[in-house]
């Protein structure tokens, strides 16, 4: 049975990423290969294709392309006395950090025809080129230096994911449905859709006081930490995800029309919505369907492919009919912290917590506009655990706070459950919703 570790199960969706970012390498060279994966990311993609904003929540690829030099450049270069490489990109590029100063409107991203797409890789070479000379410096020695640049590294890598979600939310808004990534599929030539998961079993994990968050070894972001105790009950979780067969079998139960499944707040976002199935489902009605529109274009649902992109209101509404619940992220850190206990841990979705995303005891946000960078949003967003088919692998471990409002459907997120321990320690009950 494999074992659960911060390396994917399966590997990510999109050839950009192998080979992985070599922790031995130097700072500059790591942050170097990051950002060249980027570019990698918008190959197949065509001019028109990176300046579009489908939704106010998604950016643009051209903008996802510039922020993240900007980043560099704002953050790293000109702390270090280098000027900016253009003074307005302060304002087109910041995402949300009130310290630096005013910001275009996020929702108004798609409307930045100027700088083109050639000036913003113009700049990500520029920057490239500094970034560059610094290798071997005695800047990249000092703490906050190596701090900035290791900080922009890892925050690239969530853009390579939001580049990717907000690419595929664009493709499928486009009455032609074209692939994204038509020959972008994984490394060993899976994709979304063709991870099988086996026979669910339910997992009894040990009640008690244990201890969760980072433990300071390695990077992780501030909102990991700092470690502290927690008292649990003994609870029961999952051993795979959700799968599209069994999310179909509560489609055609009538979940989405079952108001007594649903928080009020869900089924309201239904009635708003007239949602009747996760995102990207496509023909649910038809002979044949559903289908679903994949980073490679329009595929068949695979059954046994983890059920992805749906909300939380959804995952929440899909466990009160499965007769579970979801898990609490102290529950998931602790079940993914043990060997041989979840499968599909990592590498193929989010998986949505009944956690609200709030600070732990002792959370100090970190100084200047870094502090920005995660304590601000802990409101009205929950947590999500794990890490997709999206997700560099490099980019994913065990204490990983992910977090999204609770309507959010264009991530790649799904489902597992969990439940409160009604069983002796040790004893393993076959669960499946069926199909």
């Amino acid at each position: 049975m494999p074992r659960c570790g911060i390396l994917s199960l399966v590997a990510c969706t999109v050839t950009i990423y192998a080979p992985r970012v070599s922790e031995s390498g130097t700072i500059i060279a790591r942050v170097l290969g990051v950002r060249k994966a980027t570019i990698a990311l918008t190959a197949p993609l065509g001019p028109e294709d990176l300046v579009v904003q489908s939704m106010p929540d998604a950016s643009p690829a051209k903008w996802h392309l510039a922020h993240t030099s900007w980043f560099f450049d704002r953050f790293v270069l000109q702390p270090l006395g280098m000027p900016a490489v253009h003074a307005d990109y302060d304002y087109l590029f910041n995402s949300y950090y009130d310290a630096v100063g005013a910001r275009h409107p996020r929702h108004a991203r798609g409307l930045l025809t100027r700088p083109t797409s050639d000036e913003v890789l113009a700049y990500r070479r520029a920057i490239d080129a500094r970034l560059a000379d610094l290798e071997g410096s005695a800047h990249v020695a000092r703490a906050e230096v190596a701090a900035a640049l290791e900080l922009g590294l890892h925050h690239e890598q969530q853009h390579q994911e939001l580049l990717l979600t907000d690419i595929k939310h664009l493709f499928s808004a486009n009455p032609l449905l074209p692939a994204p990534h038509p020959a972008g599929v994984s490394r060993d030539g899976r994709g979304e859709q063709d991870a099988d998961a086996g026979t669910c079993e339910w997992r009894p994990c040990d009640g008690g006081v244990r201890e969760i968050g980072h433990d300071g070894t390695g990077f992780a972001f501030d909102n990991e930490g700092p470690r502290h105790k927690v008292y649990v009950a003994p609870f029961s979780m999952a051993s795979r995800l959700v799968t599209n067969a069994d999310y179909l079998a509560f489609v055609r139960d009538g979940g989405y029309r079952q108001p007594e499944l649903w928080l009020s707040e869900g089924w309201a976002w239904i009635q708003a919505h007239a949602a009747r199935a996760p995102l990207y489902w496509i023909g649910l009605d038809e002979p044949g369907g559903p289908r679903v529109f994949t980073l490679g274009g329009l595929r068949d649902l695979a059954p046994q492919a983890p059920v992805l992109h749906v909300s939380y209101y959804e995952a929440d509404a899909y466990a009160r009919w499965a007769k579970a619940r979801l898990p609490t992220e102290t529950e998931w850190e602790l079940a993914a912290s043990n060997p041989d206990c979840l499968e599909q841990a990592f590498g193929q979705a989010w998986q949505w917590t009944q956690s609200a995303y709030a600070a732990y005891p002792g959370f100090r946000p970190l100084a200047g506009a870094f502090g920005e960078y995660n304590g601000k949003f802990m409101v009205s967003q929950m947590v999500l655990r794990g890490s997709s088919c999206a997700t560099p692998r490099d980019h994913a471990r065990i204490t990983y706070r992910n977090f999204f409002p609770p309507s959010a459907q264009w991530q790649f997120s799904g489902i597992r459950l969990a439940r409160d321990s009604e069983r002796p320690s040790g004893a393993r009950v076959l669960w499946s919703t069926g199909p």
